[in-house]
């Protein structure tokens, strides 16, 4: 087992680091408190990220806006501060300055948005920060995982890795599937090969 994969360490609230890579975001109240707000779009990926959240001590409630969109919502917390404040640069979502993301931060990037297109695996990006989106491509790249940039109207821009050596160590990273009815969009090496 990898020393980077999620299964090499205790969880942490520092995890949700990799829900920031993709699509979600924080929100601040007096700055001494965070919440986290992160879109869903498979009941599956309301289950996975339930339970990962459950292991931080971390609760959070489904919320449908009016534009009809289901996002998993965190109440504000303390502990949550430190993650919005290392993601943030004003109004603007930033990635923090050496971040490189473990396993455990993969498996949440994966569990809120990775799925398969075009025989590649896809991480998506926040299309709303952009200037997160070559620092993630960059931090990919040093955790052993070069990848390049994508769009797609269906997804908009993410991150495409190709290539059994690259799935075989983003599998190996981010662990097994995280539950029932994820297995159609999890990283799998074979399942690069029947989509090929």
């Amino acid at each position: 087992m990898s020393f980077f994969s999620a299964e090499a360490r205790h969880p942490r609230v520092a995890d949700l680091a990799g829900l920031l890579c993709g699509p979600g975001r924080t929100t601040t109240f007096a700055r001494a408190t965070a919440g986290l707000v992160v879109p869903i779009d498979a009941p599956w990926r309301m289950k996975a990220l339930l339970r990962a959240y459950a292991e931080r001590g971390v609760g959070a409630e489904a919320h449908t806006g009016d534009d009809g969109v289901t996002s998993l919502r965190t109440a504000f917390r303390v502990d949550l501060a430190p993650l919005a404040a290392a993601w943030g640069d004003g109004a603007a979502k930033a990635v923090p300055a050496g971040f490189v993301p473990d396993g455990a931060a993969l498996r949440m990037w994966v569990a809120a948005a990775g799925r398969w297109a075009d025989a590649a695996y896809l991480l998506p990006l926040d299309p709303d920060a952009p200037g997160t989106h070559e620092p993630l491509l960059f931090a990919l790249a040093q955790c052993g995982l070069p990848a390049t940039m994508y769009r797609t109207d269906e997804v908009g821009p993410a991150l495409r890795l190709i290539g059994g050596r690259r799935l075989g160590r983003l599998r190996e990273l981010v662990g097994p599937p995280a539950g029932t009815g994820c297995a159609e969009q999890w990283p799998a090496v074979s399942r690069m090969r029947a989509v090929s």
